[in-house]
């Protein structure tokens, strides 16, 4: 008896000590633990590119994950989306690779400060960084002075958005220890570093031509996050992609200012054409998706709200051209109004987030056929003799169904009328109406009784 308690008292022991023993073989700094979560801004940063990445960092948190490395090739993007994924990477306690790659990649613009803000920075031999000044707001030349020299205006928009982009950028390099100077000279004069260059001038930390030579580099760096500093034990990490998913993929393409351009259209047109024909029903449906989905994806964008209103107002024109023609007056402002409405939809010039010209172009071009078209059918219907009311009947042939005396029945349009006559008619004879009083008809003979035989 005394030696099964025995056993026991030491199996417990053994069961306490195991899950200890188990801790301490994890915790070991020298073996890596977790994974590397691999998330790509390819293209156009927006609105999606800063869903996708949140989910990706989520992702990142639920696996924890070890790192995460964000692999960039952009020309840039939209301001506010910019700043929300930053603010993300500088919340993270999950240490952030910013890789510029594969080679022939760039990170221009937003690519530069997302560049910056990541806890370690590398580049793909033949990959280029920079030209980081806020394009939407112009690049107006300075005054000249009567003496020639350029003379120092006033601060004005322009000059505030470059100061506010230099601040910014000034306090990622201070906050990562990068070259802050250079930094300012990519916004003001919109410099462009290659990674060779980036790494002498310490804007990177690495060089390396893929993922996993870049793991191996950065092992063994000490970097800073929320959570405190952090040594990043990389080497030999598994790299799990995360890829985006189909909500993200749709809004990418829904945010392409063309796509959005052409969908508000299409839902405009729809609704008209329900409106012109009533009863259709499907043209009604079909235009109010597309007109909210449009709506919907230009509420995301820098929309210029003058540039819309000329739009709808263009649209508005033409078709009171095509309801009350006014001589081309009307069509022509519409025209011009839909035009320049067009070209100011989308503000600034946001790489990846303008409208294209021959767009422009080419939808200015239907609206016009479709005003022509609406035109020529307006003026037709004018010309076209009345179906309906006392027009229709007066001067019209029916038939005689029955008569008796001065009045009785006749067959014209489909229809059966009471008619008079001032002379006696019978059944089966054609009559002209000549005018009509209320519910009756007056009538006469078309042509001459048959004589008898």
């Amino acid at each position: 008896m005394r030696g099964w308690i025995k056993a026991l008292v030491l199996f417990s022991l053994w069961l306490l000590a195991a899950p200890h023993s188990t801790s301490g073989q994890t915790t070991d700094p020298e073996t890596p633990t977790g994974q590397v979560v691999l998330l790509d801004i390819d293209g156009a940063i927006g609105p999606s590119t800063t869903d996708y990445l949140r989910r990706g960092f989520a992702v990142a948190r639920d696996r924890k994950a070890s790192v995460i490395v964000l692999r960039i090739d952009t020309p840039g993007g939209l301001q506010t989306a910019m700043r929300d994924i930053i603010s993300d990477i500088l919340a993270s306690d999950i240490p952030v690779i910013g890789f510029v790659g594969p080679s022939g990649a760039r990170a221009a613009s937003a690519g530069t400060y997302i560049l910056y803000a990541s806890h370690f920075a590398a580049m793909a031999p033949g990959t280029h960084l920079g030209a980081a000044t806020p394009v939407s707001i112009g690049g107006a030349p300075r005054p000249q002075g009567r003496d020639g020299k350029k003379a120092e205006p006033e601060v004005g928009p322009r000059e505030k958005s470059v100061n506010d982009a230099v601040a910014y950028i000034q306090s990622l390099a201070a906050l990562r220890k990068r070259n802050a100077d250079w930094a300012e000279r990519a916004v003001r004069e919109a410099a462009t570093l290659t990674s060779a260059n980036a790494l002498k001038l310490g804007v990177i930390e690495a060089v390396s031509p893929n993922v996993g030579d870049l793991l191996k580099q950065a092992d063994g760096r000490t970097v800073e996050t929320t959570g405190g500093a952090r040594e990043l034990r990389t080497a030999g990490l598994t790299v799990e992609a995360v890829e985006p998913n189909w909500r993200e993929r749709v809004l990418a393409v829904l945010t392409n200012p063309s796509i959005a351009y052409v969908l508000l259209l299409i839902g405009i047109y729809a609704i008209i054409l329900e409106m012109l024909t009533p009863g259709t029903i499907g043209p009604g449906i079909f235009g109010a998706i597309a007109l909210l989905t449009g709506a919907y994806a230009l509420n995301l964008l820098p929309i210029n709200y003058a540039g819309a209103a000329l739009l709808l107002l263009g649209i508005g024109l033409m078709l009171a051209e095509a309801l009350l023609p006014s001589f081309g007056l009307l069509g022509a402002g519409g025209i011009a109004a839909f035009a320049l409405g067009s070209f100011l939809l989308v503000e600034g010039d946001v790489p990846g987030f303008t409208l294209s010209w021959p767009l422009v172009a080419l939808a200015t071009a239907a609206s016009v056929a479709f005003l022509v078209i609406a035109v020529r059918v307006a003026w037709r219907a004018r010309q076209r003799p009345v179906t309906t009311g006392n027009p229709s009947l007066i001067g019209h042939i029916g038939h005689v169904v029955d008569w008796g005396g001065d009045q009785g029945r006749i067959h014209i349009q489909g229809e059966h009328w009471q008619a008079r006559a001032e002379q006696p008619l019978s059944a089966g004879q054609a009559v002209r109406v000549i005018a009509r009083e209320g519910l009756i008809l007056l009538v006469e003979p078309e042509a001459p009784l048959p004589q008898a035989q």
